[in-house]
């Protein structure tokens, strides 16, 4: 089986107003996990009603800002003129691509009511190739996830080919990206390609894996060696499996925009200033 890399503790992320993420990646001693270079965890939180759950207009370019929606709904808006919303169990798959603005929260009707908001939002880095393609969205509802059942345990399959079958999410480069639900003394075995990056993030429960015991809010990076990742569940717990090839390229990152070098993010910043990503109406 696969062996740990590294076990990473979660951060906590301010968002202003008051809202906050538990992010284990970036962090003081891992910069990406190629191609995943950002995981911020929002919830589970319950949301008052009259208390809108809203993150406000910002740029994004040269990457794919993934939301896995676990419960709650949210609302999107872009300045390329789509809208759409997700449910629980639904994944938005956007390609900033040569530049976006962008900006997300609860829609009116769950705003009115409250209720719990459980995310995460996962940056998949894009190659030199296609940092400058043009921006798009894969709105990915729940049915269209491939569900596969290991006996008690559940892998909803968003990106990528697991036992014969495919998920939905179209991706530049090769990935593999699973929302797991396993109980509590299950055990688990998931062969990687030799040559993926891999890691899981613990949403709920406790898991172990190579030994080691892995708590909610935890990463867990593991080696290239062998190909098996073997997990058992301690209590019930769900996690994210993210595996992909890594991208060979250098990569210099700045706020919402992440490049090859520093000359393109000056050049990100000065279009987004001169208004080149356009307004959300």
């Amino acid at each position: 089986m696969k062996t740990v890399r590294k076990i990473i503790a979660s951060q906590r992320k301010s968002l202003g107003e008051g809202q906050s993420v538990m992010s284990p990646l970036p962090n003081q001693w891992v910069d990406q996990i190629s191609p995943f270079i950002m995981l911020d965890h929002f919830g589970p939180k319950d949301i008052p009603a009259g208390k809108p759950f809203f993150v406000p207009p910002h740029p994004h370019r040269g990457f794919e800002p993934v939301t896995i929606l676990f419960e709650g709904k949210v609302e999107h808006k872009d300045s390329l003129g789509n809208s759409g919303s997700i449910k629980g169990g639904d994944v938005q798959w956007m390609t900033a691509g040569s530049g976006v603005i962008h900006s997300e929260g609860a829609p009116i009707d769950f705003a009115k009511t409250g209720g719990t908001v459980h995310l995460i939002q996962l940056w998949v880095n894009l190659p030199k190739r296609a940092k400058m393609s043009t921006p798009k969205y894969q709105d990915i509802p729940s049915e269209k996830i491939p569900s596969i059942k290991i006996e008690n345990t559940t892998l909803r399959l968003i990106a990528g080919t697991f036992v014969d079958q495919t998920g939905p999410a179209e991706t530049f480069t090769p990935i593999l990206l699973m929302h797991g639900i396993i109980k509590a003394g299950d055990k688990l075995s998931m062969p990687i390609p030799q040559n993926y990056h891999s890691s899981i993030f613990v949403t709920k429960g406790e898991l172990s894996t190579d030994g080691y015991e892995i708590p909610e809010q935890h990463l867990v990076w593991y080696n290239e060696d062998n190909q098996n990742i073997e997990i058992s569940a301690i209590h019930d717990s769900e996690f994210l499996l993210m595996a992909g090839e890594p991208i060979e390229e250098p990569i210099a990152s700045y706020g919402p925009f992440v490049m090859n070098n520093k000359a393109e993010i000056i050049e990100a910043i000065q279009d987004y200033e001169a208004g080149k990503y356009g307004t959300i109406v």
